[in-house]
């Protein structure tokens, strides 16, 4: 027997507002969540086309070949930097106004597991072996108004295509609970000597792995306590008088503790290592993820918060890189030190939801840009007033050395001298010129684009 697909009735109306406009088919994105028992869709979003694919498409007689896979995986690549802990992009959708036979499903299928490469190329973690491991692929014909719902195993790229339920049901996510918490990170990143061929953001990538594990190894505690990881998230809330579990806040505060203490168990050994500079990635970051409210246990409500944290550290340093090539930030001639801001987290409502979706937006940045960018993205309008910073404004220092010799960056505080608003701070301490010549590499390396239009 198939998974059941759970969908929200507002994602029904939007997909049968689609208007294809002439062209021959229109794709895009399913997002939601999975669980043991089925999956939940709470938000489908069209891929914006491209002015010459839009002209293309327009032919009658296009066909399926004609999906640029590139464009499309590039918006699923975005689109999930805009997902809170806990939403997925769980698969594709095609709307089109032919009845193609076999050509609908396996250009479907193809665009299926190019977006699931996109999305997983630069995560910190990895699925397990427990999670569900298939995504789904929806094709609705305009003309007939029939829906073709099947899935795929993304662990096997021979899979062939199963028969899925598709089924809709209002206010699904209307009382789904929330896990909020706050991780004070202060990273440091040494920049080795003998990997000068790896980009900047490469040898960042590497630190983050490794910061990644403490994480993945760290203590989370819900509401203050520790729960073992098969209870039920809802143990200990009231129930009603029909006798359904009720929370008595759609809210969870959780803290993350990670181990200071080596294991006495084990050897260490020091390694000491010639270094061209170090980063490090100092402040506070506030992370959000959303769980179902039909019996969510706690090893699921946790893991969802872990990469959300692992998420949002990693995209926001991957922004600020695109930003500083982007608009070709010079090299500080008199300073072996420079101190960029990591943009802050936006949180914007999903209406008739709990649940809250994200972008990331620079100081200098305005508001008008962060809602275009959710339109053009998600096809959703929002409201500027609903946009909600995040992060509490801080402030850090800007400091200068001139020491000339290669050496790890001293993380201990120093007096400030240019009190700047900032959350996250990214400190790049190299020798004079290395910069220069990361940034030549990174450009080699290419870029992917913050705005979808850009």
């Amino acid at each position: 027997m198939g998974r059941t697909y759970i969908v929200e009735e507002t994602v029904g109306q939007y997909l049968s507002n689609i208007n294809l406009e002439g062209k021959a088919f229109v794709s895009g994105l399913l997002i939601g969540q999975c669980s043991s028992q089925k999956d939940y869709v709470i938000l489908a979003t069209r891929t914006p086309p491209k002015k010459e694919q839009s002209e293309n498409l327009k032919h009658p007689k296009a066909k399926l070949d004609n999906l640029d896979e590139e464009w499309a995986t590039e918006h699923a690549y975005q689109v999930s930097r805009m997902l809170p802990g806990g939403l997925l992009v769980l698969g594709v959708f095609i709307i089109t106004t032919l009845e193609l036979a076999n050509d609908f499903q396996n250009a479907l299928r193809r665009l299926m597991f190019a977006v699931e490469k996109s999305i997983n190329r630069k995560r910190l973690w990895n699925f397990t072996e427990e999670e569900v491991s298939e995504r789904v692929t929806l094709h609705i014909c305009a003309s007939t108004k029939k829906i073709f719902c099947r899935t795929y195993d993304i662990h096997d790229p021979k899979s062939s295509a199963r028969p899925a339920d598709w089924k809709y049901q209002s206010g699904l996510s209307s009382s789904w609970l929330s896990l909020e918490c706050t991780v004070h990170i202060n990273i440091h990143i040494p920049l080795s000597a003998t990997s000068v061929s790896y980009t900047l953001e490469k040898n960042t990538k590497n630190g983050l792995t490794r910061w990644a594990k403490e994480i993945e190894n760290g203590v989370y505690l819900i509401n203050g306590q520790v729960k073992d990881e098969d209870c039920d998230l809802l143990e200990g809330q009231k129930k009603s008088s029909r006798g359904n579990t009720q929370a008595t806040s759609h809210s969870f505060d959780v803290r993350v503790l990670t181990q200071l203490l080596l294991n006495s168990d084990h050897r260490y050994t020091a390694t000491v290592q010639i270094c061209s500079g170090s980063v490090n990635l100092k402040g506070a970051v506030k992370c959000r993820a959303y769980i179902h409210s039909s019996k969510p246990k706690v090893k699921d409500a946790v893991q969802a918060v872990k990469r959300d944290i692992l998420n949002t550290v990693a995209d926001r340093c991957e922004i600020l890189f695109e930003d500083l090539l982007l608009n070709e930030i010079p090299e500080k001639k008199d300073s072996e030190k420079e101190f960029h801001i990591l943009p802050h987290r936006v949180f914007v409502p999903l209406p008739g939801s709990t649940v809250m979706l994200c972008d990331y937006k620079f100081d200098d940045e305005p508001a008008e840009e962060i809602r275009d960018h959710f339109m053009e993205m998600l096809d959703h309008t929002i409201q500027i007033e609903d946009l909600k910073i995040a992060e509490e404004i801080n402030t850090a220092c800007m400091s200068s050395s001139m020491n000339s010799q290669a050496s790890l960056d001293n993380t201990d505080d120093e007096q400030p001298k240019q009190p700047i608003k900032t959350t996250m701070l990214l400190k790049i301490q190299q020798n004079i010129g290395v910069i220069a010549a990361f940034t030549v590499a990174v450009l080699a390396a290419g870029i992917s684009f913050h705005y979808f239009s850009d």
